[in-house]
């Protein structure tokens, strides 16, 4: 901004010089020409002083007096106009005039293609800025996701059933299984009331517990937050940390999460009063899924699936 206006400036100061210099001698030329004329006047005076009343006649022939002088200093100031009106005048008249106004135009387009050259530098670099700041935007978002995979892991029924009482309606041994193999080593975010479910923190995870509750005692090594936010926080450095429940965080988790991974018991229970939110065919894609049968350790066939956000 401070470069343009320098800039402008500068065509301004050049502006006002050619126009100042172009009206000083405009009124050089109207003085030369009012002397001239005087001057003019002066010498028809002296000729007729000199011829009708004979004044000087005898000091012009003797070479000598004040009239002599007077009359040849007349003459040289006469000459020096009619040279400076009629020969310079002509090196300086209406063509010098149209070369200085093209000069002041040539000069103000000169500054003008400047600017535009400026401003189209300042544009791109904005442009490649912003493409940049995009680029860099894009590529630390993929990252982000890359690096840090939010996951839901849950159990339901057919009917979405998830619990009752604050415990599973069934058990699954295979499931329980893949809960623990999958969650091994990674942090378990949860609502308070499935961290009271089980009878001690599970091993070998970081259990971060939601709760509204103020002082809330847990074993050491648990992490206790207020919000679903602050618990994502804590859990920040985790590549693939999970939501394990129950119903009020599934809600609130499923816009934040980029995978699902759902045991589907094809099963429904009735007398559940816990249950996991809809799956929305239109925002999820199944890309893997293992089918298990009823056998003597479940009393229910499932299928493990695997969801990813489109």
């Amino acid at each position: 901004m401070f470069g343009k206006k320098k800039e402008a400036t500068t065509i301004d100061r050049d502006q006002l010089e050619l126009i100042e210099n172009a009206q000083k001698r405009i009124k050089q030329k109207k003085r030369l020409y009012i002397h001239f004329v005087i001057f003019l006047i002066g010498s028809v005076f002296c000729i007729v002083a000199n011829n009708f009343l004979g004044i000087g006649d005898t000091l012009i022939i003797a070479g000598q007096g004040w009239w002599f002088y007077v009359v040849l200093a007349w003459l040289l100031i006469l000459i020096y106009h009619f040279i400076s009106v009629f020969i310079t005048n002509k090196f300086m008249g209406k063509d010098w005039e149209k070369q200085q106004l093209e000069k002041l135009v040539n000069k103000q387009q000169e500054r003008i293609d400047k600017l535009k050259q400026n401003f189209e530098k300042e544009e791109s670099k904005i442009a490649q800025s912003q493409v940049y700041k995009e680029t860099k935007e894009n590529a630390l978002a993929k990252e982000k996701k890359k690096a840090s995979e939010l996951t839901i892991i849950v159990a339901a029924g057919e009917d979405n059933a998830i619990g009752k009482d604050n415990d599973l309606i069934w058990h699954l041994s295979d499931d329980l299984k893949r809960f623990k193999s999958l969650t091994n080593g990674h942090h378990i975010i949860m609502g308070r009331k499935t961290f009271e479910s089980f009878p001690k923190p599970l091993p070998n995870r970081v259990h971060v517990v939601i709760t509204r509750q103020k002082d809330y005692k847990v074993p050491e090594g648990v992490i206790v937050v207020n919000s679903l936010e602050d618990a994502l926080d804590a859990a920040r450095r985790d590549k693939q940390p999970f939501i394990i429940g129950g119903g009020e965080i599934y809600k609130q988790a499923m816009t934040l999460v980029d995978k699902l991974e759902i045991t589907r018991v094809h099963a429904e229970f009735e007398n559940a009063d816990t249950f996991f939110p809809e799956i929305d065919e239109t925002l999820w894609s199944e890309v893997d899924r293992t089918s298990h049968d009823v056998d003597e350790k479940h009393a229910y066939a499932f299928s493990f699936i695997t969801y990813l956000r489109k």
